[in-house]
């Protein structure tokens, strides 16, 4: 049985100044984020509608205010609504944890929307040319759950050769390390599905939808082994919020890619 290792959450200190392991996870997915969306942007057929190294700097920008605004918003209204109603100060202070991935994804799509409207580029475009990078930005956020031990799993059979104690929990039972769960399947296992996918050119909406679909059906699952939040435990049918939340974004997404107009000019149907 495996203990968490208890990382130091601050990654470094400069005199008052301390930069956090969940930050610097942050800074990297927008980083890379940056670099594979140029790099789709000149290949077809983002290359073929004028997409600019600018353009995808702008871009960046609208995503980084729509994953951060999105996620503090979702998290304060889809889980702790009671609680920050009656502290809506507290609802600023995102220094003190609590993101949402679904809040964030809202906020992501409300921006390619308005980045879209601004630039005259349909929002399924946008969302194609984005939704191959997400995943690896959602396993670094992961990586970061996991280094600040939080998050963890349920309980599981100490015989489980990965099962891991998580003392941050409060008790010293072996648990699923549903952090590293997320950062593989969610996380990588997606964005290489997602990546080869979208080499060539698909009908437009697909890209996303299959996005949309595929995390939704990933996520669903790790929540069997992904504690409950303490403050709401399980919903109705015994299923988490996550997974709640995961069954309109599957559904959305199978009807992007069911229903996706043919881009002109490539070909049959994909």
């Amino acid at each position: 049985m495996l203990t968490h290792p208890q990382f130091d959450p601050v990654a470094l200190s400069l005199g008052p100044l301390q930069i956090h392991w969940y930050g610097l996870t942050y800074l990297v997915a927008f980083v890379l984020g940056w670099l594979l969306l140029r790099r789709r942007a000149a290949r077809a057929p983002f290359v073929q509608t004028g997409w600019s190294p600018r353009e995808v700097e702008d871009l960046v920008f609208w995503i980084i205010v729509g994953v951060i605004v999105g996620a503090r918003l979702g998290y304060v209204l889809f889980y702790r609504p009671g609680h920050y109603l009656a502290n809506p100060l507290g609802a600023l202070a995102v220094w003190e944890g609590g993101m949402s991935f679904h809040g964030g994804l809202v906020g992501v799509v409300t921006a390619l929307w308005l980045y879209g409207h601004r630039r005259g580029r349909p929002l399924l475009e946008v969302g194609d040319l984005v939704a191959p990078v997400v995943p690896l930005g959602l396993a670094l956020g992961r990586l970061g759950n996991f280094i600040n031990g939080e998050l963890w799993g349920r309980v599981t059979d100490a015989a489980l050769p990965w099962a891991m104690v998580f003392p941050q929990s409060g008790t010293m039972q072996p648990r699923h390390p549903s952090q590293l769960y997320q950062f593989a399947l969610e996380g990588l296992l997606l964005f290489v599905l997602l990546w080869l996918y979208a080499r060539r050119p698909r009908r437009l909406g697909r890209v996303s939808g299959a996005f949309l679909a595929g995390y939704g059906v990933l996520r669903f699952g790790v929540e069997f082994f992904r504690e409950p939040d303490a403050f709401l435990g399980l919903l109705a049918l015994n299923l988490t919020m996550g997974q709640w939340l995961c069954l309109p974004m599957i559904a959305v997404g199978a009807w992007l890619w069911l229903r996706a107009p043919a881009l002109a000019g490539t070909g049959p149907a994909r």
